[in-house]
């Protein structure tokens, strides 16, 4: 994957597991401190990218809670001490990972570490030399989380190049997610680079101009 050169950051994502997710490790080269977000399996890949990038793991920030997305947190947070963050409204799916991994790849695992704070809508994460910003995005989920910071936007499973979240699963909620999407992440400048939870990176401008559910929830808007 790119790696998006923003001042004395570097940014570098991985794919793992068996539903592709991209992790990404966020950190500052001066400093040396990282932030993963979204470690859905394969721990020690995670770690070894982070190594190869002159960084350590100070905290864990979940987008959301769905399996693949949390698979690794155990073993990433074990290896690493650091605190792990995600939305309250994750705690009933964050509950179900241990059975979801088991039905859907058949591994079995511990449930993943209860979160050592919760995370809303305006706070603000930081390690040395980085800090995101949280932006509550539900509708994949309830408890969906964004994060920004200087250009550039982790966008979980809430807006993906061309498409958005799925929002069939228990607790998504279409419009919800259109909301979002348009409401909060549409307001970013077009420039902001898209790290998503799946699939390639986007930019804010190139998704209001051709995402097909973007553009058919803003001609629902106008009444067209």
């Amino acid at each position: 994957m790119t790696e998006p050169q923003v001042t004395e950051l570097i940014v570098r994502g991985i794919v793992v597991g068996v539903f592709q997710e991209n992790c990404w490790v966020i950190g500052n080269r001066r400093t040396g401190e990282a932030i993963a977000i979204d470690p859905g399996d394969q721990a020690a890949e995670i770690l070894a990218m982070a190594k190869d990038m002159g960084v350590r793991i100070k905290l864990i920030a979940n987008s959301h809670a769905h399996v693949d997305h949390i698979l690794g947190v155990r073993d990433v947070q074990s290896a690493t001490g650091a605190k792990f963050l995600m939305h309250e409204g994750e705690r009933a799916i964050a509950a179900t990972a241990a059975r979801s991994a088991a039905m859907f790849t058949g591994q079995v695992v511990e449930p993943p570490p209860d979160p050592d704070a919760y995370l809303a809508d305006g706070d603000e994460i930081d390690v040395d030399g980085v800090k995101l910003k949280v932006i509550h995005t539900p509708g994949h989920t309830p408890g969906s989380l964004s994060f920004y910071t200087e250009g550039m936007l982790f966008s979980g499973d809430t807006l993906f190049q061309g498409s958005i979240g799925r929002t069939d699963l228990p607790g998504g909620d279409y419009q919800q997610e259109m909301d979002s999407i348009v409401d909060r992440l549409l307001v970013l400048p077009d420039d902001t680079i898209v790290l998503p939870g799946h699939m390639q990176e986007t930019r804010i401008g190139f998704e209001r101009q051709t995402n097909p559910f973007v553009l058919e929830e803003l001609r629902r808007r106008r009444g067209e």
